[in-house]
C-alpha cells in the first residue's frame, strides 16, 4: 500500500525553473541531503517542458529509491510511471480520482487551514494531507496562513501522515516536527540555498532528532 512508499521527512518540491539540467542537479544533491520525497511542480513550464521535466525527475528518483509526485496532473504521473499525484482544491475530487487509479497510488490532498476538507480527504482515499502556510512563504505570499495546531490534531484523529507546506526553512521546521509532522515540504529554502545538500540535511536532521 502506499504507506510504505511514505517515510517520515523531507519533502521536496521543485520550483518553476526551465533549466532542465539544473532542476536535475539540485533536486540529486536535495536527495543526496536526505530528502524522501520529491513533487514535480511547475506552474510556468510549456506542456513540452513539464513532459520533460517530469520524466527526467520521476527517472532520477526512481535511480535514487524516492518517492516521486507529480502536482495535479495524474495524466503526467501515470506517464512519467510517477507514484502518484498532489492536488489542491481546483484540481478534481479526491474520490472520483481514487476510483481511477491503482490502490497504491499516492494522492496527496493540499487542505490549507481548513481540518474538514482533511477529513473529507482521509475519508474519501487521500494516502496523506497538507495543511499550510504554516509560516511565511516567499512561493505563495498571499497564502492564507495555518496554525501548526492542525498538525497535532491531524496526527490525534486521522489515520494518514501530515504534511506541513509553506515558509519552511531549516530554522523553523523543528517546531513543525514538534507538532507532528510526518513530512515537510519545502521549496525555497532547500533550492535556492548556496548548499541545497547541506541545507537538506539540517532538515532531515531534525526528522532524525525526533520520535515517529
Amino acid at each position: 500500500m502506499t504507506l510504505r512508499l511514505l517515510k517520515r521527512g523531507l519533502y521536496a518540491v521543485t520550483p518553476d525553473w526551465e533549466d532542465t539540467p539544473r532542476l536535475v542537479g539540485v533536486t540529486a544533491a536535495i536527495i543526496d541531503g536526505g530528502a524522501v520525497c520529491v513533487q514535480y511542480r511547475n506552474k510556468t513550464a510549456t506542456h513540452d517542458l513539464a513532459a520533460e521535466q517530469a520524466r527526467a525527475i520521476a527517472g532520477l528518483c526512481r535511480l535514487r529509491g524516492v518517492t516521486c509526485l507529480i502536482n495535479d496532473d495524474v495524466a503526467l504521473a501515470l506517464a512519467v510511471g510517477a507514484d502518484g499525484v498532489h492536488i489542491g482544491r481546483d484540481d478534481g475530487e479526491c474520490a472520483a480520482l481514487r476510483s481511477r487509479v491503482a490502490d497504491d497510488f499516492i494522492i496527496g490532498v493540499s487542505c490549507y487551514d481548513d481540518f474538514e476538507r482533511a477529513r473529507a480527504a482521509a475519508r474519501d482515499g487521500a494516502s496523506y494531507v497538507a495543511f499550510g502556510a504554516m509560516f511565511a512563504s516567499p512561493t505563495k505570499p498571499g497564502a492564507v496562513g495555518a496554525p501548526i495546531a492542525l498538525i497535532g490534531r491531524a496526527r490525534g484523529e486521522l489515520s494518514l501522515p501530515v504534511v506541513g507546506i509553506g515558509g519552511i526553512t531549516a530554522d523553523n521546521v523543528p517546531a513543525l516536527v514538534e507538532a507532528g509532522a510526518d513530512m515537510a515540504a519545502v521549496i525555497t529554502d532547500i533550492y535556492n540555498a548556496d548548499d541545497p545538500r547541506e541545507r537538506s540535511e539540517r532538515i532531515a536532521a531534525a526528522f532524525d532528532k525526533s520520535p515517529s
